[in-house]
């Protein structure tokens, strides 16, 4: 009998990176969620049978530390910590470039910085027939500011992770969800009037939910998608056509 999968979920506490989590420890599969809230992990690990270890995937000391408590082999890595900084804040005035700088440094931080730091040093433990999604968004497509930016910076860092992982038998690939429901990344800050244009602008006249981008990053861990990397796989409804 085939060992289960090791899997490691980044932002595994809440929304998208929670019912990943779900998913793949629903299919047999020994799941680790990260995080840097503990309660928040804490209660979604007890309620999904899972692993957690909480730190800052931001912050390279955090990483480093957590490294002696996650998998000594990990088959999937699911790099899900993100989310749009900008989102309930103050925009800086437009002469105010410090604030400026911050405010792009912290998306960037979250949304780019998270995925390299954890990838890297988690690098030496994926082996052959391992599996890297990241969770970019339709954002990196159709711009948001710095945390459009953000996520398109994932789609290059992507491609050539792809590219160095690929002779070593492993994959490396970018799921791009558009509007999702039922997780924290608009917190009550969407206003109903941009929900509808938002759904108005795909195909099949619905928000997404975290169980479609899960499906999808289940696919991409599985052995069906072996020949399957570098690639973006966008999960919007057709709201974005991939190209």
């Amino acid at each position: 009998m085939p060992h289960p999968n090791e899997v490691l979920v980044t932002g595994g506490g809440t929304g998208i990176g929670c019912a990943v989590a779900a998913l793949l420890a629903e299919s047999g599969d020994r799941v680790t969620i990260t995080g840097r809230r503990e309660h928040v992990l804490r209660e979604a690990a007890t309620r999904l049978g899972v692993r957690y270890v909480a730190f800052d995937a931001t912050d390279p000391d955090a990483v480093s530390a957590a490294l002696e408590k996650l998998p000594d082999r990990i088959d999937v890595l699911v790099n899900n910590a993100g989310g749009n900084t900008d989102i309930g804040t103050e925009p800086p005035a437009a002469d105010d470039l410090a604030g400026i700088a911050a405010a792009w440094r912290s998306n960037l931080d979250a949304n780019l910085l998270s995925a390299v730091l954890v990838t890297t040093a988690v690098r030496s433990r994926l082996g052959r027939g391992g599996r890297v999604v990241t969770i970019g968004s339709i954002a990196a497509r159709t711009g948001a500011g710095s945390y459009g930016a953000a996520k398109a910076a994932l789609e290059a860092w992507n491609a050539d992770l792809a590219r160095g992982l690929g002779p070593h038998g492993i994959t490396a690939n970018v799921v791009a969800p558009g509007l999702v429901e039922e997780t924290e990344f608009f917190g009550e800050l969407l206003p109903p009037e941009r929900r509808a244009r938002l759904v108005a602008d795909t195909f099949t006249q619905r928000a997404g939910v975290p169980e479609d981008v899960a499906a999808t990053v289940e696919f991409l861990a599985g052995p069906g998608a072996g020949h399957v990397t570098g690639q973006v796989l966008h999960v919007n409804g057709g709201a974005h056509l991939g190209h």
